[in-house]
């Protein structure tokens, strides 16, 4: 526990502070809650750069230690409002972070999330235990982005935490700035609606799914597409980074306004490689190309050139630094175009059952598993379609709302992510289309939730056409008088609905071993093809849901799993060649076995003579589950 949480103030703290400095240098006085993300982009890439330099990580910390250090001395006289940020997002921070530790408090543990559910996170603790020591396994020679693994590397270091719970930590951080960033625009709201907002964008139900199985690149694009869509939003009222008191029509150093754009955009390239772009060069062109051509139709074409030269020295800076930034990683971007998960006939379902519904982007999915299909689970089907019915009107009221009062930046996001979705389903994988919906799922959850808390009602009068906004005095009538009422009525309902989803999916989250050694792993050349029983510790199997780690760890081969007992005096169950233990004890667990070899805790009894035959263990593919040796 102690190291989860050290791993999580150390990430935690160095987003906040490099953050807040990136918003200094460009000419920002004032607190922005952007600057968590910016900060945990901007780590990210510099962990990457240095983490295979000599000092098995130590390298990578202290290169992230002169960065927080140089900004907390820049900064020095340069950050107002920290009072008001301070009782503003602890509240926020607390929240979000006893909702994303949850699992742990479930199952009474910590360890590796998502064992049995999602078997993805031992290849990547493998990928953080060989970077290490300098090297990345298969994963870095694929060109799959391991910024991620990298910072956990040095966070590892510099806590004593060992890998897994650096990677938990990780995870933690992660929901924390996500809770933390939509309160750009909730920090005037009054306290629960403030905190009731910033909990559901920053934990809304897919990104408390993917959290509880460990999937942490696909949080963390969330978390920087989120502030990439809040930032523009900013950006278009000029607060990006213009002190909000000063209330001045543009920065102090203009051509600097859009590096915080950069380094989220940098962020998502170390984090999520190339994909990672699209959402947010989708973003950013699609807005542009709406904003112009607003400008041109209400006032004239020569003023929507004068903007597009007003705003070309920002774009042109912001691009040049997130090349430069990007350009050590262009060749395995390249590399990683190639990887698996880009393959319709390799990646398929992935972990999941059937491709999912879109519709569990918007919040509202009855299950404690985001794989079922609607009825599969204890709700009736009819309960996953009323709340998709209720997510899809609150998501229609929200971008009604945003749309009317001419906030466009993040309905344009949603937009972009949809588009994306679209792509997937009819070129990639089910495994692509729900990443694509966790993406997607914070950007509707903030259209929906902060339209539902704002005081300020939409007045239906005439149709959609005459949907209008209430200010000051506003319509009067009947419209008027059930406006706020019927508003009420629909954020109550669906806050709640969310709210409860999202609760269901992480009380729901598996939680593995609190240890991991890639020495399991390193037997799998040595058992070929034949039948293998691992015998294991009864809490492992009983507690800790080690059937399913012990069987990915040696996929591909034939796997038994069984409790381990005293020595037997009989041989081996029928058709094992090999058999698995673990400790230091140098008696064979059964008759006719010799020892083969060690790794690490794990011993290799190898059969003599060995069997004909493969015995009752399957031949398990990538992600299968093991039967027990008496199956």
């Amino acid at each position: 526990m102690l190291g989860t949480y050290a791993s999580f103030v150390v990430i935690l703290g160095a987003s906040l502070v490099v953050g807040q400095g990136v918003f200094a240098i460009c000419g920002r006085r004032e607190w922005s809650w952007l600057a968590p993300a910016v900060g945990l982009a901007v780590v990210t890439a510099v962990a990457w750069g240095t983490v295979r330099m000599p000092g098995e990580g130590a390298t990578a910390l202290a290169a992230i230690a002169v960065l927080v250090l140089a900004a907390l001395a820049y900064l020095r006289g340069r950050c107002r409002g920290l009072g008001d940020a301070v009782r503003i997002g602890v509240p926020v921070a607390v929240a979000a972070l006893l909702a994303a530790s949850l699992p742990f408090f479930v199952e009474g543990r910590f360890g590796i999330l998502g064992t049995g559910l999602n078997p993805d996170m031992s290849q990547h603790l493998f990928a953080a235990d060989r970077l290490a020591e300098g090297d990345g396994g298969k994963l870095l020679s694929q060109g799959y982005p391991l910024g991620p693994h990298a910072l956990v590397v040095a966070t590892a270091k510099g806590t004593g935490a060992s890998l897994v719970h650096a990677f938990d930590g990780l995870m933690l951080a992660i929901a924390v700035i996500a809770a933390l960033t939509p309160l750009a625009l909730f920090a005037r709201l009054p306290g629960w609606r403030r905190l009731t907002g910033a909990l559901l964008v920053g934990l809304p139900y897919m990104v408390a799914s993917y959290l509880i199985q460990g999937a942490f690149k696909e949080t963390m694009e969330a978390l920087f597409v989120l502030a990439f869509s809040v930032g523009l939003h900013e950006l278009m009222r000029g607060r990006l980074t213009v002190d909000a008191r000063q209330g001045a029509p543009a920065a102090s150093r203009p051509a600097l306004t859009a590096i915080p754009l950069a380094a989220l955009a940098v962020g998502c390239v170390y984090s999520y490689s190339f994909p990672g772009l699209l959402w947010l060069a989708g973003t950013a062109g699609l807005w542009a190309l709406v904003e112009l051509l607003l400008v041109s139709f209400r006032d004239s074409p020569a003023a929507a050139v004068v903007l597009a030269r007003r705003a070309a020295p920002a774009t042109g800076v912001a691009g040049a630094a997130l090349a430069l930034a990007v350009a050590p990683e262009v060749g395995r971007m390249v590399e990683f175009a190639s990887f698996e998960t880009f393959d319709p006939s390799g990646a398929g379902l992935g972990n999941l059952f059937n491709p999912i519904s879109p519709l569990e982007a918007l919040g509202v999915w009855p299950s404690g598993d985001f794989r079922l299909d609607p009825g599969d689970g204890a709700m009736p089907a009819a309960g996953y379609y009323l709340g998709g019915a209720l997510a899809l009107v609150a998501l229609g009221y929200g971008l009604a709302w945003w749309l009317r009062r001419g906030e466009r930046a993040v309905p344009t996001a949603l937009a972009v992510a949809a588009v994306l979705f679209a792509y997937a389903n009819v070129a990639g994988t089910p495994y692509q289309e729900a990443k694509s919906i966790v993406i997607a799922s914070p950007l509707a959850m903030l259209i929906t939730a902060r339209a539902l808390l704002d005081s300020e009602p939409l007045i239906a009068i005439g149709g959609i056409s005459g949907v209008i906004a209430r200010r000051g005095g506003g319509p009067s009538g009947t419209a008027a008088r059930l406006a706020m009422p019927l508003q009420n009525a629909l954020a109550a309902t669906f806050l709640a609905a969310a709210a409860g989803c999202t609760l269901l999916a992480l009380v729901n989250g598996p939680v593995g071993p609190a240890t991991y050694t890639p020495a399991l792993t390193e037997l799998r050349p040595a058992l070929g093809t034949a039948s293998t029983l691992v015998l294991a510790p009864e809490q492992l199997l009983a507690d800790e849901h080690g059937r399913d780690y012990i069987v990915w760890e040696l996929r591909g081969g034939r796997v038994c799993v069984d409790q381990l007992g005293a020595p037997s005096s009989s041989p081996p169950p029928h058709g094992a060649a090999h058999v698995i233990t673990q400790g230091s004890s140098e008696t064979p667990p059964f008759t006719q076995l010799e020892f083969h070899r060690r790794s690490g805790p794990y011993v290799l009894w190898q059969r003599r003579p060995l069997p004909r035959g493969h015995g009752s263990c399957p031949l398990i593919s990538p992600g299968g589950r093991a039967n027990p040796a008496g199956d």
